[in-house]
């Protein structure tokens, strides 16, 4: 069966048929994670359009089996037909040792500026958990995927551009650089001269690492967290920060980020900005009222978090919490903290996306794991939720629908892989294909 490419036009996807969906298989477990959730995700399909939908899966490289085959961990044939083609889902991939790129996931969502990483949070029930009521947990995580200091501006520690940059910055910020408690050859020796300290290095070595956020990165991201919260009809996007110490630049995303809530959504949303200029004009009880009338007339509430008090709620209420626009950093805290409270990082998917262009890659949010690689045992279920969010993202929420009760199904029956069965009692253990199977019986 021939293939179609997916469209975009005025933000809208159009997709045929019979889209092409770009592949990448994954590396250590990630082959026989794919082989599952590629019968798992056909068999939805298949189920929900009765034959008439049909995806034409396009497999392209990157990882380890692309190195093997090409000499190139990421080669240039995969970034041009995941543009072309708009659309694209991966396994888990190895991480280049030695250089190069520090990270593939990293390189894909920069390259592809991909400035959106979704991370949906929710129960399944009867999936293991550490914390006492795990169905509160209901959340997506919009984490900004392309600034902070993912961005990778490093300088490691008696490096040329280190000492380069130590001798600019002292020059030009003395009182700055000041800061920098061992930046000098001064300090260190002052420093050995009172501790008596012979084990550390007595030579400047001090690693930089340059943390940028701006309005543009802010504004698109939260934009997108607000335009998810209107359309699924949720009540609250909370922007997580720690803006209190770093002020302009935690603090200039939590600003920005109230700034387009109110300019671009002012008629749909109530801030807790506008709640604090209430405050301030007309008393605490004004201010109140105020937002419960918004509330009642079913406007979103945007508030704020700091984000080590989040990591703390999070978990003692979790209901308090529904979308939240963050960071990069703070949103891979987040979205791996809560992962652990429905069951773990085996069955957390995840998406990146730019909703201007229309380009999503759906991954695996776990590792490799290479000591269980094709063994057929490990939990496919973080490929097979993110080629969910991929259908639902492409319009065919029936054939996500299914793939949601399957699953539910597959694990009310007690027929899991070894990392839910260790911990279920009663449960009947299950190889990574025979998972797949329950999740198709399922559905």
């Amino acid at each position: 069966m021939s293939g179609e490419k997916i469209s975009i036009a005025n933000g809208k996807l159009t997709v045929p048929n019979n889209p092409v969906i770009p592949f990448i298989e994954g590396d250590g477990t990630g082959r026989d994670i794919w082989r599952a959730s590629v019968r798992v995700i056909d068999a939805a399909v298949n189920k929900a359009y009765n034959g008439t939908r049909k995806i034409v899966w396009l497999e392209v490289l990157a990882g380890q089996k692309a190195f093997d085959q090409t000499n190139n961990w990421l080669p240039d044939a995969t970034l041009d037909t995941i543009r072309e083609y708009l659309v694209a889902i991966k396994g888990p991939l190895t991480t280049p040792v030695g250089g190069g790129i520090t990270s593939l996931n990293v390189a894909l969502r920069q390259i592809l500026d991909l400035y959106v990483c979704l991370r949906p949070v929710q129960y399944f029930t009867g999936v293991p958990s550490p914390v006492k009521h795990p169905e509160k947990v209901d959340m997506t995580i919009f984490r900004e995927n392309t600034e902070d200091i993912y961005a990778g501006i490093e300088y490691a520690g008696g490096s040329e551009n280190n000492t380069n940059f130590l001798t600019w910055f002292q020059e030009a910020y003395p009182k700055d650089f000041k800061k920098i408690r061992f930046g000098t050859q001064q300090s260190i020796d002052e420093w050995m001269a009172v501790s008596g300290d012979k084990s550390s290095s007595n030579k400047v070595t001090v690693g930089i690492g340059i943390k940028a956020v701006s309005q543009h990165g802010t504004a698109r991201l939260v934009r997108a967290a607000i335009q998810f919260a209107i359309d699924e009809k949720r009540k609250s996007v909370t922007i997580v920060h720690k803006g209190n110490i770093m002020k302009y630049t935690e603090g200039g995303f939590l600003n920005w980020g109230y700034e387009v809530a109110e300019k671009e959504f002012g008629d749909k949303v109530y801030t807790w900005s506008q709640w604090e200029r209430t405050k301030k004009a007309s008393g605490e009880a004004a201010a109140n009222s105020e937002q419960d009338a918004a509330k009642a007339a079913g406007k979103i509430i945007i508030k704020d978090s700091i984000a080590d008090i989040t990591l703390q709620q999070v978990l003692t209420r979790p209901e308090d919490f529904d979308v939240i626009a963050t960071l990069n950093l703070n949103g891979d805290y987040l979205s791996d903290a809560l992962a652990a409270q429905v069951g773990g990082i085996g069955i957390a998917p995840g998406a990146n996306i730019n909703y201007v262009t229309g380009h999503a890659i759906f991954e695996a949010t776990h590792g490799t794991a290479p000591k269980y690689a094709d063994q057929d045992k490990v939990n496919p279920g973080s490929v097979i939720l993110s080629a969910e969010m991929m259908l639902r993202y492409m319009g065919w929420k029936e054939a996500a629908d299914l793939i949601i009760k399957g699953l539910n199904n597959a694990i009310a029956n007690k027929h899991v892989t070894y990392d839910f069965h260790r911990q279920m009692d009663g449960a009947t253990l299950v190889k990574c294909s025979e998972f797949g199977d329950e999740i198709i019986k399922g559905m």
